[in-house]
C-alpha cells in the first residue's frame, strides 16, 4: 500500500527527514566553524560536506549567522543535558559536587569542539549568542543545581565556605576548560601536555577534590 505525502504518516515521514537532515547539516557545520571560526567557515564547503546544496541550508536555517548561532545553541543544551543527570535528591552534597565536577572534566574532554566554539565566541565578545533566545536563560539551570547542593552542603555542615554558584560554576568550568583550550600553548611552554592518557585520570580527580577543599574551607586564612 503506498502512502499518500498527505497523509498522517506521511508528513510524519518528511518531518522525521527535515530533522535528521537538520541535525546532519548542524554536526557538520559544527566541525567547521570550530576549525575555522565563525568568518573563516564556508557555507558552500558545508553544502559540499553533506552533498547537498548552500540554498537548501539556507532554507533550514535562513542564513550563516542562523546556523552558527544553531550551532552554539546545540553545543550548550549538550553540555546542560550533562548537567542535569547530577541527582541532587539522592547523593550527598560532597559527592554530587564532585560528581559535577567530573561529570564537567567529562564532556570537555569527550568534545573538543564545544571548547573551540566557545573560544570562538569570546573572540567575538559573545555577540551570537546574545542573539539567542534559547541561550539566554540556558546557564540558570547549572546554577539552580549547584545553589541545591551549596544548601545541602551548608545544611549538613559540609561546606563552610559561603561560596555563590556563579563563583562555583567558573571554578569548575574554568579547570576544565583551560586543560583543554590551552593544551599546545600549555606544551610548549611546559613540556606537559595536560590531553595525554596518562594524566586523565589525576586532573580528573584533581578538579573534583580542588573544589570540594575550596567549600570544605581547607587552606583559607584564619
Amino acid at each position: 500500500m503506498t502512502v499518500s505525502a498527505s497523509s498522517p504518516s506521511g508528513a510524519a515521514d518528511r518531518q522525521r527527514d527535515a530533522e535528521r537532515t537538520k541535525a546532519e547539516i548542524l554536526e557538520v557545520a559544527q566541525q567547521k566553524f570550530a576549525r575555522h571560526g565563525y568568518a573563516g567557515a564556508r557555507v558552500d564547503e558545508i553544502a559540499a560536506r553533506m552533498r547537498t546544496t548552500k540554498r537548501m541550508i539556507y532554507y533550514y536555517f535562513g542564513s550563516k549567522e542562523r546556523l552558527y548561532i544553531a550551532v552554539l545553541e546545540k553545543a550548550y543544551a549538550e553540555v546542560r543535558a550533562v548537567e542535569r543527570t547530577v541527582d541532587v535528591h539522592h547523593l550527598a552534597p560532597v559527592e554530587a559536587i564532585r560528581t559535577l565536577a567530573e561529570l564537567t572534566f567529562d564532556h570537555h574532554d569527550a568534545h573538543r569542539d564545544f571548547i573551540k566554539l566557545v573560544a570562538i565566541e569570546n573572540i567575538h565578545q559573545a555577540e551570537h549568542i546574545r542573539k539567542s533566545e534559547a541561550l539566554a536563560g540556558l546557564g540558570t539551570p547549572v546554577l539552580d543545581l549547584i545553589e541545591a547542593i551549596l544548601d545541602a552542603g551548608t545544611a549538613s555542615g559540609d561546606f563552610v565556605t559561603e561560596a555563590d554558584a556563579i563563583d562555583v560554576h567558573m571554578l569548575i568550568s574554568s579547570f576544565c576548560f583551560f586543560r583543554v583550550a590551552n593544551q599546545h600553548t600549555f606544551e610548549a611552554l611546559f613540556g606537559r601536555d595536560m590531553t595525554a592518557p596518562e594524566h586523565r585520570d589525576r586532573l580528573r580527580r584533581m578538579v573534583g577534590e580542588m573544589i570540594v577543599a575550596y567549600l570544605r574551607g581547607q587552606g583559607a586564612g584564619s
